[in-house]
């Protein structure tokens, strides 16, 4: 066995995290770890990469006791891991981010910058990504910055491999030069511990797969004698009946309307799109198609050139994001380590931060107000928190994902803007956001939903809108819509 932890615990301000949990990789094995946000996984993976310290329970690597870990002694044992968050230098370079931790020498030395380059932009190469080395990697998106991770830790030539959702920001071309790089190194012996949500994902990786629920190891088996379905059972405790909810839409009056919308800078040109009151709008395209870039002008992060934004039918200027708030528009980034959430505040001060006024009582902050939304909140989302008061850097990447949410529904917004809402969050809480999702339409509110996932904007749209090279290249009815008819859109083709 090349890699043993056994009966691993760990808590959390009396929350167990885990519950000797064991878990085995062999040479040569893509081992599949899956669960709930909140059932531990990355709280193991943690322990096994010396980021975190097991309060019981031992590690073993070729059958040696590994003893008191750290991630230096980690690293020096040849456990890499990549973690769901990329977590790079964002104004060093993308040559010198990939060359931290790769390059052994002294400190006192003369750098060979060519050769530095040439390796970096070598290892971008072999997992597909075309990247300039010399760009900061403050500059790249979610999913460049995730593609120099893996390129990162190839280069670290390691005999253990961790990898924590690396496709959940992926292109689909970009996804499949990932599994040739797993299966090289697979080919080599590398043992690979993968954590992934798309279960889909399984049967073309895996070779087995372990289940964590509440912190425990609730089944591990081989993956050619298992199932989605039986998964999921094991994972969420019961059976899953639907992830998509169904829903009677009343649409109501325009509450979101962009007319002939144009930005040099972001680059999208003569953008025209609604979205009604108890309506959800799907906003499909491929990376770099516009998305991002036209919730950002509707929330005022940057500004268009030309064209017009109305607001319940009042033609509205918006310049900065309180004068979005303002007008009834919230904004749930896709980025929510940087932009969602403030890790180092705790999950109360998070869920408020954006409705901060109306906690002022005669120049006193309302603390006691502050703790009853918050809590609401907790309640309402099933957030997997000891308290209000605990720090959103202790909660699962899910359970972040919940209290950014939060956020923006204290401010009781009409138009909501969501930017993959589900990314990195397990099937049970996927399903239970989507119910979230569809209750705030039929409760009114118009929403204009971002996502890569065309299972999710099929499942959830009233009508999508496919965007191809800045600009619309279609709307069609979410009911009648196929996946070939958005994918030719989104490839600048006339749907079938």
């Amino acid at each position: 066995m090349l890699l043993r932890a056994i009966d691993i615990s760990k808590s959390y301000e009396g929350v167990h995290a885990l519950k000797c949990a064991t878990f085995e990789l062999r040479p040569g094995e893509v081992h599949a770890l899956v669960g709930e946000n909140g059932a531990g996984k990355t709280t193991l993976i943690k322990i096994i990469s010396g980021a975190v310290v097991a309060d019981e329970g031992r590690l073993e690597l070729d059958g040696v006791p590994i003893g008191e870990n750290s991630p230096r002694r980690a690293k020096a044992l040849g456990i890499t891991a990549i973690y769901q968050e990329p977590s790079l230098f964002p104004e060093l370079t993308v040559a010198e981010n990939i060359a931290l931790g790769l390059e052994q020498e002294g400190f006192w030395r003369r750098v060979d910058w060519k050769k530095r380059r040439e390796r970096a932009s070598s290892l971008l190469s072999e997992v597909g990504a075309r990247i300039n080395v010399d760009a900061e990697a403050g500059e790249l998106t979610m999913p460049e910055q995730q593609l120099v991770e893996i390129a990162r830790a190839v280069g670290a030539n390691s005999s253990v491999l961790i990898m924590d959702e690396p496709t959940a920001s992926l292109s689909k071309e970009e996804t499949e030069n990932l599994y040739r790089v797993i299966a090289k190194l697979r080919e080599q012996g590398v043992g690979i511990v993968y954590i992934t949500h798309r279960l889909e994902e399984l049967s073309v990786i895996a070779d087995r797969v372990s289940v964590l629920r509440d912190g425990e190891v609730v089944g591990t088996c081989d993956m050619a004698q298992t199932n989605r379905h039986e998964l999921i059972r094991l994972m969420v405790g019961r059976e899953l009946s639907a992830i998509f909810p169904e829903r009677q839409v009343e649409r109501g009056d325009v509450a979101l309307e962009l007319r002939g919308v144009s930005s040099r800078a972001s680059g999208l040109t003569n953008i025209d799109l609604s979205v009604h009151r108890g309506e959800i709008v799907g906003l499909a395209g491929l990376v770099g198609a516009g998305r991002t870039e036209l919730a950002r002008i509707i929330f005022g992060l940057d500004h268009a050139d030309s064209g017009e934004i109305r607001v319940h039918g009042a033609q509205v200027r918006i310049r900065t994001p309180a004068e979005a708030i303002s007008y009834g528009i919230a904004y749930l980034p896709e980025d929510r380590r940087r932009q969602g959430v403030i890790l180092e505040m705790p999950v109360g001060a998070n869920i408020t931060l954006a409705s901060l006024r109306k906690l002022k009582r005669f120049g006193w902050f309302d603390f006691k107000g502050e703790k009853r939304i918050a809590g609401e909140y907790v309640q309402r989302f099933a957030i997997k928190t000891p308290s209000v008061l605990s720090q959103v850097s202790t909660l699962s990447g899910g359970n972040q994902q919940k209290v950014a949410l939060s956020r923006w529904l204290a401010t009781k917004p009409s138009v909501l803007i969501l930017d993959e809402p589900t990314q990195g969050i397990d099937v049970g809480a996927k399903a239970e956001i989507h119910a979230l999702i569809g209750d705030l339409a039929s409760e009114g509110m118009a929403i204009l939903m971002i996502s890569s996932d065309l299972p999710e904007v099929l499942g959830m749209s009233d009508r999508i809108a496919v965007m191809h090279a800045g600009t619309i290249a279609g709307i069609i009815d979410g009911a009648h819509a196929t996946q070939q008819e958005i994918i030719a859109l989104a490839l600048g083709a006339a749907a079938a």
